[in-house]
């Protein structure tokens, strides 16, 4: 397994936010994690950074521990989160070379075609950039790079549609060079065109997990309403996820 975590627990407090999350995504695989605001889908990726430290469970990545290896692990992985902040006297160019040298290199080719794709005045600084300019230097530096596992937290916030799209297309990309993709999402459409499992959590357990599509034929047989979008079947079955 690429990723693995069992019986994760993370406390703050008098708070536990997460309560034994098992998770499995293997290799070649878009995992969608999806769920409400809260429910504990970031604190989950921060222990898999190795930025959070668990108080029980455990959590690997590449079969090496999330928090003592994170340092191994993240030259393997890119990583981008719903909301970017960058070097604000650093042109978006600069930023996308710098990530890439952090992880030993970037590939120029797929560099210019990702900034022509998303469209994005990488001569400007950053501190000039709309949140969604900032998610496009995100997603540039992680998808120009040789990663083994994308880690991507709300990667779409901010971007229009059309980039949106730009967005899927990268995802098939690395997904059919063999890479994995763990995606965390509030857009439920963008986990149906994508993702091949699912994971929903919610006040910080795991309610269902599974491939997507036989998640789906349970709902529909637990449901009246005949066909159903994928938001409308975990609304009905599973609560509100969209914020």
């Amino acid at each position: 397994m690429i990723i693995e975590t069992k019986g994760l627990v993370k406390k703050f407090g008098d708070v536990t936010a997460l309560k034994g999350i098992d998770l499995s995504v293997g290799k070649g695989e878009v995992f969608g994690f999806i769920g409400p605001n809260g429910a504990g889908k970031s604190t989950t990726i921060r222990v898999l950074l190795g930025i959070l430290k668990a108080n029980e469970g455990s959590a690997s990545v590449f079969g090496l521990d999330a928090w003592s290896n994170s340092v191994e692990i993240h030259k393997r992985i890119a990583y981008v989160p719903g909301d970017v902040n960058l070097w604000q006297n650093l042109t978006g160019g600069e930023v996308i070379d710098f990530f890439g040298n952090l992880r030993g290199g970037i590939n120029e080719d797929k560099r210019k075609k990702l900034v022509a794709d998303f469209d994005l005045d990488t001569r400007k600084k950053c501190r000039t950039y709309s949140k969604g300019n900032r998610q496009k230097v995100a997603l540039v530096s992680a998808f120009a790079s040789d990663a083994d596992l994308y880690i991507l937290d709300e990667p779409t916030s901010g971007l229009d549609p059309l980039m949106e799209q730009v967005f899927q297309n990268c995802v098939a990309e690395v997904k059919a060079e063999g890479k994995t993709v763990l995606l965390s999402s509030h857009i439920l459409q963008e986990v149906e065109r994508l993702c091949d499992k699912v994971a929903i959590i919610r006040a910080g357990e795991i309610v269902e997990t599974g491939p997507l599509a036989v998640l789906m034929d349970i709902a529909r047989a637990n449901s009246s309403g005949g066909e159903l979008t994928l938001e409308e079947l975990f609304m009905r079955h599973y609560g509100e996820v969209k914020k």
